[in-house]
């Protein structure tokens, strides 16, 4: 039986106006994305057997989103039918979702999730690597419950588990902090990403309000280094504590590095730079399946830091949620690292 990677959340249907060439005949672009889903892509793409765990409305939309995971290599049989709708985000073209972004989630499919409705033992019977991100809990207290659920499962079972730390206020709204439900969830996990800011919203980590003063490439990976090691001091189970450093001047410039500290070492990528954004969105799930192809395949920390930042460095001029580079261009770009 082929070990596979299990990306767990929720799929959800991106709407963006579209580009002024084609805004007179379509005034909107639609993108299929969801964290979850944009890092099996990738790692459908770079040929990593991964399958897609989610809940989707059964009606003839769902088959379409069906069928178009399926053409992209990834396999879909731990996809659950139930609810009603599937989950809608309006994104600004070229905008961040931390910025321009309107949430429509609420009593989707997913959102609706109860521990119980998901056999684990079932979906994970041929998994190796279970990876999950911190929008999944934000959603509700019983999606909150349902991770737990699937951290315990997996746990359990020795399963490689991964989180990205994605942060977004706007959804936690349903009267628990970040902090009070994200510990409990990391506790299971061996790999964790994100950057220093969203591990101090969601873990309560330090942080130095004046990192920003600072500014050089320097201090702000020392306080990577700082932050990895406060993780795995209260997360015991925590080998790899992966950051990423995006940085948007007025100018349209774009600055970006990651690191990743594992085994008593901090491993630091190249700098990327580049003028003008096509879509800001998905890069860090490109970072977290650049992460997973590198360690699945037992790549050394350097190159799998490498190639992570490279794939997501070239996702930011790519169109949609997803990326549709192969190995060969990630590995072009990496080349090209300065």
């Amino acid at each position: 039986m082929i070990s596979k990677v299990l990306c767990f959340g929720e799929l959800l249907l991106r709407i963006s106006p579209a580009a002024n060439e084609e805004a007179e005949k379509h005034p909107f672009q639609l993108y299929m994305g969801g964290a979850e889903a944009n890092t099996a892509t990738a790692l459908a793409a770079w040929n990593i057997p991964v399958k897609y765990c989610t809940v989707l409305p059964d009606n003839f939309m769902s088959k379409y989103v069906i069928n178009y995971l399926e053409y992209k290599g990834i396999y879909t049989s731990s996809i659950m039918f139930g609810g009603n709708r599937v989950g809608v985000y309006y994104l600004d073209r070229g905008a961040d979702l931390k910025s321009s972004v309107v949430y429509d989630r609420d009593h989707s499919a997913f959102s609706e999730l109860k521990r119980g409705m998901i056999d684990w033992d079932k979906v994970l019977r041929d998994v190796s690597w279970f990876n999950f991100t911190a929008i999944s809990p934000a959603l509700n207290e019983t999606v909150a419950d349902v991770c737990l659920e699937a951290l315990e499962a997996a746990s359990s079972k020795n399963i490689t588990i991964s989180v990205d730390l994605n942060y977004r206020a706007r959804l936690w709204k349903y009267g628990k902090k970040p902090v009070e439900v994200m510990p409990a969830l990391v506790e299971h996990c061996d790999v964790v990403m994100g950057n220093i800011w969203s591990a101090n919203a969601l873990l309560g980590t330090s942080i130095d309000p004046d990192i920003h003063l600072k500014g050089t490439r320097e201090d702000y990976l020392d306080h990577a280094r700082a932050t990895s090691l406060e993780i795995m001091d209260r997360f015991p189970k925590c080998k790899s504590v992966a950051n990423t450093f995006r940085f948007d001047s007025d100018k349209n410039n774009l600055l970006y590095y990651t690191s990743v500290y594992t085994g008593g070492e901090q491993f630091n990528s190249d700098e990327f730079r580049t003028t003008g954004v096509v879509d800001r969105s998905g890069s860090g799930d490109c970072f977290m399946a650049g992460l997973i192809y590198g360690s699945y395949l037992k790549h050394s920390p350097q190159d799998t830091v490498d190639y992570a930042t490279a794939a997501a460095f070239g996702k930011l001029q790519e169109q949609g949620d997803a990326t549709g580079q192969d190995i060969l261009t990630v590995s072009k770009i990496q080349g090209n690292g300065k």
